[in-house]
């Protein structure tokens, strides 16, 4: 669970206009909620809205924004139903609107320990394709998961196992490393 960056920009994930359903208050005092997602950090956020605002599912928003009273980290089991089942299309549009950066984590992944790549905190990457990938990229880097796809045999659909990895990450808390999700 973090506090965002002033500067945080968030997809919604699910619009609450009465508040969370487990407030014991009446209606009237409930303010409306979004819940979301931050783009280049994977938190996820609580924003209570200011009267008025107008935030739909999937929007992108600041959380700096006049529309936002204020903002708490969140942890995956905080989210509603509808968040949780919004959060990997939030995903994977982070992952395809930025495809660069998620392409150069192929590129840029480096050893954690003696016995630990980067590469092998990934779905379905050992040590034959962790090994493919490494020789690929010192040839020359990859530019798109489509050349990384074709280049990397036996590695099908490099940005399906990112947006796991990265879905991976966003609901264990208790994970020893992460390279996603801050």
């Amino acid at each position: 669970m973090t506090d965002p960056d002033s500067d945080t920009v968030a997809v919604v994930l699910d619009y609450l206009p009465h508040g969370r359903a487990d407030d014991d208050r009446p209606q009237y005092q409930k303010p409306s909620l979004a819940l979301a997602l931050g783009v280049d950090d994977f938190g996820l956020y609580e924003c209570v809205l200011a009267e008025g605002a107008d935030l739909s599912i999937g929007d992108r928003f600041s959380l700096s924004d006049d529309a936002v009273e204020s903002v708490r980290g969140i942890d995956y089991d905080d989210l509603s139903g509808g968040g949780r089942s919004e959060l990997k299309y939030a995903v994977e549009g982070i992952v395809d609107e930025d495809e660069r950066r998620f392409v150069d984590h192929y590129n840029e992944a480096q050893p954690i320990t003696l016995r630990l790549h980067q590469l092998n905190l990934l779905p379905g990457i050992g040590k034959k394709l962790r090994n493919s990938i490494l020789e690929e990229r010192k040839r020359k880097p990859f530019e798109s998961f489509e050349e990384l796809d074709e280049r990397v045999k036996g590695l099908h659909d490099p940005r399906g196992i990112l947006v796991e990895r990265i879905m991976e990450e966003i609901r264990e808390e208790d994970l020893k490393y992460r390279s996603f999700v801050r």
